[in-house]
């Protein structure tokens, strides 16, 4: 796994070993930057459930101005931190060993403006960071949600919990939705 562009171009990132993570592809984080390069220069960026760090990476290394990094894994919290130092981003990350919907209650102190999540499958983790994201302080109107999911994963209930659904980016077995509030 790399970052594709920016100022951390080429640079190879760890993951962390084992079956726990599931890096994002260079092919579909390509594709997603592309998608949200609008959004980039001088955001605020929340990187969710972040494995390697390597979308949060992508967002500093494509503009972002501050990136956090919510994980509760030791391991990938180490890989996190080595990538952020071997990409010199350092100094624009806040990186939490947390758990998600702890952190969210109370870890981000200013809006943000891209919140990318990619929980793991099947586990319903979305409405509940949803559920969550209604109410903080630190979501607008203008605030992006991207959720990653398995491509049969239902977002019907969104409309319900006060978002709607912008688009939707269908690629062989996951999918990107992109969310924002009502």
């Amino acid at each position: 796994m790399r970052v594709i562009a920016g100022t951390a171009r080429r640079l190879l990132l760890k993951t962390p070993e084992g079956l726990d993570t599931r890096p994002t592809t260079d092919r579909i984080k390509e594709t997603l930057f592309n998608m949200l390069m609008p959004y980039l220069s001088g955001a605020v960026f929340v990187d969710l459930f972040s494995g390697s760090g390597g979308i949060g990476i992508e967002a500093l290394s494509r503009g972002a101005r501050k990136a956090y990094f919510i994980e509760n894994n030791q391991k990938a919290i180490a890989c996190i931190t080595d990538n952020l130092e071997h990409t010199h981003l350092t100094d624009k990350a806040v990186v939490l060993k947390q758990d998600v919907f702890s952190a969210l209650r109370g870890s981000i102190k200013e809006t943000a403006d891209v919140i990318f999540l990619d929980p793991p499958y099947q586990q319903n983790y979305e409405k509940g960071v949803l559920e969550i994201l209604r109410d903080a302080a630190y979501v607008n109107e203008d605030t992006l949600i991207v959720v990653e999911a398995a491509r049969e994963t239902s977002f019907n209930y969104v409309e319900d919990i006060g978002f709607f659904v912008e688009k939707e980016k269908q690629y062989k077995t996951n999918k990107h939705v992109f969310i924002r509030k009502i």
